[in-house]
């Protein structure tokens, strides 16, 4: 396998330093190291140009469901490019599409009718928030534009998915050109920002929201929600949140968007987040794990309700002029159809594999440094704190989450940081003994990380 590489490793490396500029990832640090290059993936792990085996511990950022070179999905590409590799949705219809639509409308829940096709989980957002703007608009609601979300909620990249989860350190250069959505704070039960203890609050966070809703009814769209906040954190919302949200939304004749493309395709254990709560949102967003981590595609899915709203005479306008070159691309389409067959075998023993996975990354509450552990499924995230009793975060320009990543690899794991929270995110298809070694390779670098951290904990405490 590394004679089939088209250069050396070392001119691979240097190729890499010079040309490729690396998404969310500080260049000047990046270009300072010996990079990893991945030349190939087998199961659940990756390997290296210099020929060493990793697990992959961050499922390909959130993306891969079954493991690499998985037959069955292989299969059914290779099958459809004897067909054809694309042909253009608009106006015009192609079978992958047709059946996968079809199949996740089956799926879905009850209530979600309509699948709208993109490439990428921020443009399933965009093209929620149009159509929840637009959806009042057609009613003759024009009044009806802004988006409430939420504090430390992550939507993607472009500007109007930005522009309802607008954070000063990601997007200071172009907070001039977002909108001024409103926000509510998320429940983040570990940092409640009411100041209150989970076991003996009242979701007072959910009140809070509840009337806020209530209070710009009539200037609001759409609320949109991440049920586990994902790039924020790993940070499970309380048990009825969810449904408390619904109720407030139908109340205010608001629309809810729910953005499971980090949760959807079984990462907490069911098939949808929504479903642990029995929620049917107004606009449903998919993405990453929707074709098992091998090709771009998400899906927005909506209601007859918000469909009908769109239904008119051309001269009326009322059409969603909106689409994506690549808009349900058979290739794509063929490869999430098998995914989802595959996840069909994989759903029943996901519950009991997260209770383990759970279970082998309890001990890591008694490092000095970890602070919290949150999972759903197999969604980890492990925050770093520099004093344990005060909740004191390491400061941002140490990267201490980079600190035990960086050691995991010398333990054959690759995972990734989000600030001081280390994810730990493995392929849905990981079995019992590979999610042990998994975890037992991040216990080693946590505890191998612990003089530096002690270092860096020093100097948060003194700041």
């Amino acid at each position: 396998m590394m004679d089939e590489l088209p250069a050396s490793p070392a001119k691979l490396k240097s190729w890499d330093q010079a040309c490729v500029w690396h998404p969310f990832t500080p260049m000047k640090q990046y270009q300072s190291r010996d990079p990893l290059i991945i030349v190939a993936g087998e199961g659940v792990k990756l390997l290296d140009s210099d020929g060493r085996w990793y697990y992959d511990g961050v499922s390909s950022l959130w993306l891969n469901v079954h493991g690499h070179r998985v037959p069955m999905i292989d299969r059914a590409i290779t099958e459809q490019l004897g067909r054809i590799a694309h042909s253009t949705l608009l106006g015009l219809g192609n079978v992958p599409s047709i059946m996968l639509a079809r199949r996740l409308v089956d799926l879905a829940p009850q209530g979600l009718t309509k699948v709208f096709y993109s490439e990428c989980g921020a443009s399933a957002v965009e093209i929620a928030l149009k159509l929840s703007i637009q959806y009042f608009a057609n009613l003759g609601r024009v009044g009806k534009t802004r988006i409430l979300g939420f504090t430390g909620n992550y939507h993607g990249d472009t500007l109007g998915a930005v522009g309802v989860a607008k954070d000063e350190l990601f997007h200071g250069p172009f907070m001039s050109l977002l909108p001024e959505h409103p926000r509510a704070a998320y429940p983040h039960c570990y940092r409640c920002p009411l100041g209150l203890a989970r076991d003996h609050c009242a979701m007072e966070c959910l009140a809070e929201v509840k009337k806020q809703i209530d209070a710009e009814a009539d200037h609001l769209a759409a609320v949109i929600f991440e049920p586990v906040e994902g790039a924020g954190g790993i940070i499970p919302a309380p048990e009825g949140f969810l449904t408390g949200l619904r109720e407030a939304c139908t109340k205010s004749d608001v629309l809810l968007i729910v953005d499971e493309v980090a949760t959807g395709i079984g990462r907490t254990a069911k098939l949808f987040a929504c479903e642990h709560e029995g929620v049917t949102p107004d606009l449903m967003c998919l993405g990453k794990g929707l074709t098992g981590g091998y090709l771009p595609l998400a899906a927005t899915l909506a209601t007859n309700q918000v469909f009908d709203a769109f239904l008119g005479e051309v001269e009326e306008r009322k059409t969603f002029f909106h689409g994506h070159s690549y808009t349900g691309n058979p290739l794509s389409c063929a490869a999430a159809l098998a995914s989802l067959d595959l996840l069909e075998d994989l759903l029943p023993a996901l519950p009991q594999q997260a209770t383990l996975y759970r279970d082998l990354l309890a001990p890591l509450s008694g490092h000095p440094f970890v602070g919290d552990i949150r999972t759903s499924g197999l969604m980890a995230g492990i925050e770093l704190v520099a004093e344990k009793a005060g909740r004191i975060p390491f400061r941002y320009r140490d990267r201490a989450g980079y600190v035990v990543t960086e050691l995991a690899r010398e333990f054959g794991l690759i995972n990734r940081p989000i600030g001081n929270v280390v994810i730990l995110m493995p392929p849905l298809a990981s079995s019992d003994a590979e999610l042990e070694e998994m975890v037992a390779a991040l216990r080693m670098a946590f505890d191998r990380a612990t003089p530096a951290l002690e270092v860096l904990a020093r100097r948060a405490v003194r700041s």
